[in-house]
């Protein structure tokens, strides 16, 4: 297919920048200043990483606001990282190709599919599946009875969607994720043996979505695990049943929430971060990587460590942590020190109540 072709100018207004250069300069592409071209555009992050422009073949590129003038044509922006990301997407974007059906799909009884789908081979559907407009399901994806896909998503290979499960539209789930399989919940009786409580609800997940590689989301016990609009959950990310993950939370990869929380929007967990179960995170919540929450955290908090704690304080905390060793032999000489004193108090005070009165 052939490049997009666009100008400066209208890159500059697809992102609110400030063009400076000339305005009918023609790029088909973005690239990292490295591996950028004479027709592509690039970017820099922030203003310190200016020089990595100096040897780089760009048109143009992306820059900070307050960038002063340099070689290159530039786009002056408040983020460059987002403006590249919306610029990079506009390139990147495809208009849909309906492949149909590929004959080696299985499809069960009453799905309703629209003419634009594609369907690739050994993708099973079960009975009842509701399918949008425009729904790409590569190889292998098995979707079981009652499940809806809305609009324009897209599930790479090996993607299972459980029973009644429903996916909303513009959502991408990448290959090997599981939605909606058992929650993990056991009774367990007086000899100890455990009893497995069924998991009757499902999943739900609203538009704009995006969920990483070996992701799984359990079903809920009764009602629904819910990862509401716009949430983007990284790789190897498990949420267990009857969660719930408000607007626009990112999750980064090897996190886990246990069964019951609730995360409000906009909340941030780092790599490896671990969520207790039915606990309660605020609105624009952020947890630091590899720390493990308790508790309850109020909106806005930052928090690290394990148990999480605010974030300063975690500073602080880890500021003597690396001195514990050095403040346990001051500690040792102290006591030592306030052993003699005492003991020669202790001989002076004996000494006095023997003393000569005239």
């Amino acid at each position: 297919m052939q490049a997009k072709r666009t100008s400066l100018a209208a890159l500059s207004l697809m992102v609110q920048g400030e063009c400076s250069g000339p305005d009918d300069l023609i790029v088909d592409g973005l690239a990292d200043p490295v591996n950028a071209t004479q027709s592509t555009i690039t970017f820099v992050a922030k203003a310190g990483m200016l020089d990595r422009l100096v040897l780089s073949k760009a048109a143009a590129a992306i820059v900070p606001k307050d960038t002063k003038e340099i070689a290159l044509p530039v786009i002056r922006v408040q983020d460059p990282v987002w403006a590249a990301a919306v610029i990079h997407n506009y390139f990147l974007a495809r208009p849909f190709v309906a492949a149909g059906i590929d004959p080696r799909a299985s499809i069960g009884r009453d799905c309703r599919i629209p003419a634009e789908v594609s369907i690739g081979p050994l993708v099973v559907l079960g009975e009842r599946v509701v399918l949008g407009s425009r729904v790409a399901l590569y190889p292998g994806v098995v979707l079981d009875d009652d499940v809806e896909i809305g609009d324009d998503s897209v599930l790479y290979a090996n993607v299972s969607v459980r029973a009644r499960c429903r996916i909303g539209a513009r959502v991408t789930i990448h290959n090997g994720a599981v939605i909606g399989a058992d929650g993990f919940g056991y009774a367990t009786d007086p000899k100890g043996v455990h009893v497995k409580r069924p998991q009757v609800g499902i999943v739900q997940i609203d538009d704009d979505v995006e969920i990483g590689a070996n992701t799984c989301i359990d079903r809920a016990t009764f009602g629904k695990t819910w990862i509401r609009r716009g949430c983007k959950l990284d790789n190897l990310i498990q949420i267990g049943h009857n969660v719930e993950i408000g607007e626009g939370s990112l999750l980064a990869g090897q996190s886990g929430v246990a069964g019951s929380s609730i995360l409000g929007r906009g909340v941030f967990l780092g790599g490896q971060v671990a969520v207790k179960d039915h606990v309660c995170l605020g609105d624009r919540v952020m947890v630091a990587g590899q720390s493990g929450v308790i508790g309850d955290v109020e909106k806005g908090q930052v928090m690290s460590g394990t148990p999480a704690i605010p974030h300063r304080q975690w500073l602080r905390s880890s500021a003597l942590y690396t001195r514990l060793p050095e403040l346990a032999k001051e500690i040792k000489e102290m006591q030592k020190k306030i052993e003699e004193l005492s003991r020669r108090l202790a001989e002076h005070e004996v000494g006095e109540g023997f003393g000569c009165e005239d």
